[in-house]
């Protein structure tokens, strides 16, 4: 059309910069190149009002630059890590498509399906089940991360791990140290797989410290678990404590004591399994497990980045820290 601005090409950003087609690529990614002549390269390319064409570069490379991500986003530190997960990326020169599994593993086969039919580069999954053979639908071509849980079926897939171990087992101490012998677990979902091993490490821990655990599933997102917590709350022989598996159910637990007229903590201990920034904003302050959300985000997206190019040694799994606040006593003395 006359008189529109063609769009600049990286042919027109190396010859601004003197510098050969492939110095440029790589001194626009910050690949290569000093520090003086990345930031010319970058400047330059504002100025001349240069963007990387997604076509050229999928054409050039054989890549896209897209990266799925995948995550339960009615749980609240999900959703949050997911953020957290596309602004890292971003700053590596990826873009990412984010797709909520909604803790169904039926729904997430979908994504991967759906991510392949699209061929993204890479993936960083919090896998809903981790075992599952539809990750195989991601080819070796694929780089693929899961955040969480090792992706059993699908060799060559990097982990970001969480000692689930470590971090149930010091919730139920914490609880068992206060005194508590009948202690509720509300957990997203009771698979038969191990694929939350969280929940099946739960029954084990508890048998070990002569504790007797009431598991209850309880869907994802708050609003729906009030019920379920309610429930809980409100059968014979209530437990004195629960123990939340995501800080999203522990939100859900205070608002059903609210309704069902028990104190937290006088009548009721409550423990979650996040530190979501929501954790020291409810009343009282929600003690729970905290997760080094910035370190783990900086490994999955690094792994990523390096699958890209060959294969990695995984980090070793992260363990989260018990943060007391005002929900965990003692139990009330019987009547």
């Amino acid at each position: 059309m006359a008189g529109q601005q063609r769009r600049r090409t990286l042919q027109d950003l190396a010859s601004a910069a003197g510098l050969s087609l492939a110095a440029t690529s790589y001194a626009l990614r910050g690949k290569r190149g000093s520090p003086a002549t990345i930031s010319r390269v970058r400047e330059l390319a504002d100025e001349l009002g240069y963007t990387v064409d997604p076509i050229a570069r999928a054409l050039a490379s054989g890549r896209t630059g897209a990266i799925g991500v995948s995550g339960s986003l009615r749980d609240l530190w999900q959703q949050e890590l997911s953020v957290m997960l596309t602004r890292a990326l971003r700053l590596h020169g990826h873009h990412a498509t984010i797709a909520d599994a909604d803790a169904d593993p039926a729904r997430e086969r979908l994504i991967v399906e759906q991510f392949a039919a699209q061929r993204v580069d890479g993936a960083l999954v919090s896998p809903v089940d981790p075992s599952a053979a539809y990750w195989k639908l991601l080819g070796p071509e694929v780089a693929v991360v899961a955040i969480g849980d090792a992706l059993t079926t699908r060799p060559g897939s990097g982990s970001v791990l969480f000692d689930n171990a470590y971090g149930v087992a010091t919730a139920l101490e914490h609880l068992a140290g206060l005194g508590h012998r009948r202690i509720g677990l509300l957990a997203p979902a009771l698979p038969s797989t191990p694929g939350r091993p969280a929940q099946l490490l739960a029954g084990e821990i508890a048998a070990r410290l002569g504790v007797e655990l009431v598991a209850v599933a309880a869907p994802a997102a708050t609003t729906e678990a009030i019920d379920v917590a309610s429930a809980l709350l409100t059968e014979a022989g209530r437990p004195s404590a629960v123990f939340c598996l995501s800080d999203s159910l522990a939100f859900a637990v205070y608002r059903a004591a609210r309704r069902t007229g028990v104190r937290i903590p006088d009548e009721l201990s409550v423990i979650g399994y996040d530190d979501h920034q929501l954790a020291v904003l409810v009343d009282p302050g929600l003690t729970t497990m905290a997760w080094d959300e910035d370190a783990i985000v900086e490994a999955a997206v690094d792994q990523l980045v390096e699958l890209l190019e060959g294969p990695v040694t995984s980090p070793a799994p992260f363990r989260p820290e018990l943060v007391v606040r005002g929900s965990t006593s003692p139990p009330a003395a019987p009547r």
